[in-house]
């Protein structure tokens, strides 16, 4: 059964930047197309990232682009996303899958990460 432990958010001043970072486990990692999707308080969840199993590829809401990375580690079993230039519309709980990108929103998550871009 996969699992997904997601840390790294937290508050901070529009600007500024943040380090997403997921541990998955019970899945063949290297295997694993993965995303990141994230929930706004009263929306539904979006999609923001995926990443292919070997990096081959990366794709990214129009929103992020140029601002957000993502980027994985196969040995470490490690997801990433490295946040900058943060706006206040990013504030949202961010959440990893191991999905790509036409199933992120269906696939398993964790219990998420909550980011918040405020000043």
């Amino acid at each position: 059964q996969v699992q997904l432990v997601e840390s790294g958010g937290g508050l901070v001043q529009p600007g500024g930047s943040l380090r997403l970072s997921c541990v998955v486990s019970g899945v063949t990692f290297s295997s694993s197309a993965l995303s990141w999707v994230r929930q706004a308080a009263g929306k539904g969840l979006e999609w923001v990232s995926s990443i292919g199993t070997a990096a081959q590829f990366t794709m990214y809401r129009d929103s992020v682009k140029g601002r957000f990375t993502i980027s994985r580690d196969n040995a470490k079993k490690m997801l990433y996303l490295q946040m900058n230039n943060l706006k206040p519309e990013d504030t949202a709980m961010y959440y990893c899958t191991n999905a790509g990108r036409l199933s992120a929103i269906t696939g398993p998550r964790g219990q998420g990460t909550q980011v918040t871009v405020s000043s």
